[in-house]
């Protein structure tokens, strides 16, 4: 038991450095009328400068990254939803941290977004432990909920494990408390950071997701089925390393289902897949984000421009070799 629990990854894919390229698709955007200072919201880069531009006329994607994550990692995604006229910002975190802190956080930093924006339409995208995050910061009920009635909130999570992290059980168990004469506990914490207690199937961050507040207009729910999934292929197209995190029991939980505002999708996807790599364009999660009305359609004449954005964002930016 202690060398599975020294061995997790507890939810966390391989870091994937962000691309380090100045970000290419502002001409396709509004032109900016605010310039803003939010803590935890930053530009989808690396660039050191946290500062952010907005149209405060337009609507606006907050990206939020999961475990092993930056704001940079999805520079990418956000310069497909630029080519498209749509402007975002990157939500970053320390992914150690008590999500109920971090989720904290990130409540705050999108009501004082709302608060200069006159366009009130706000969508928040979380991938993996993004998700979680994402979804916590919404709920009614807590003591830093939302505020301000004129939010309209869309909420989209992809690959989220609502019922907690399958390989994490042990942290929770009070069976391995005794087998392990306590030593459970603090190997968790050395592993995950402070978000241990909050991560296992009983935790009641999992068990008590609370319900949305009534900015949440919708919740789309992408789960992926990560089964027979490859992360790392050799020269002959075997498969080195799973792309396999999280099953679809450890993304179903009855009372986040249940919510009436739900749209929950399963797409037969690896679990970095579905966002992007070195070498895969997450076709599929553009697809449906487009399906959904969460990124704008393609228009006919400009699919052969995407289609060279995508390459080089994806692909050319990342260079050759194996997919980590």
């Amino acid at each position: 038991m202690m060398v599975t629990l020294l061995g997790l990854a507890v939810g966390c894919a391989e870091r994937i450095p962000a691309v380090p390229t100045p970000f290419r698709n502002a001409e396709f955007l509004s032109k900016p009328d605010l310039t803003l200072q939010i803590p935890g919201l930053r530009p989808c880069t690396e660039a050191a400068d946290s500062t952010i531009h907005l149209n405060s006329q337009q609507p606006v994607t907050i990206l939020v990254h999961g475990c092993n994550g930056s704001a940079g990692r999805f520079q990418a995604l956000a310069e497909v939803f630029a080519f498209h006229g749509q402007q975002t910002v990157g939500f970053t975190y320390d992914d150690r941290d008590e999500m109920m802190t971090t989720s904290g956080a990130l409540a705050r930093a999108i009501e004082a977004l709302g608060a200069r924006m006159q366009n009130k339409q706000i969508t928040i995208v979380g991938h993996s432990q993004g998700g979680l995050v994402a979804r916590k910061a919404l709920v009614a009920g807590r003591p830093d909920a939302l505020r301000d009635p004129e939010l309209q909130i869309r909420l989209v999570t992809i690959s989220t494990p609502f019922s907690g992290i399958r390989a994490a059980r042990h942290c929770g168990s009070p069976v391995a408390r005794i087998i392990s004469l306590g030593m459970v506990m603090p190997i968790c914490q050395i592993v995950t950071g402070s978000k241990w207690r909050e991560i296992t199937y009983n935790a009641p961050f999992i068990t008590r997701p609370g319900q949305l507040s009534p900015q949440v207009k919708s919740h789309l729910k992408v789960n992926t089925d990560e089964r027979d999934s490859c992360r790392t292929v050799d020269a002959e197209g075997n498969c080195l390393k799973s792309d396999f995190t999280f099953s679809l029991e450890e993304q179903n939980q009855p009372e986040v289902d249940r919510e009436p505002r739900l749209k929950r999708l399963d797409v037969k996807a690896g679990h970095v897949e579905i966002v992007g790599d070195r070498q895969v364009i997450p076709e599929k999660l553009i697809r449906i984000l487009q399906q959904e009305g969460v990124m704008a359609t393609t228009r006919p004449e400009r699919h052969v421009d995407l289609a060279k954005l995508l390459a080089k964002l994806y692909l050319e930016d990342y260079g050759t070799g194996a997919r980590e």
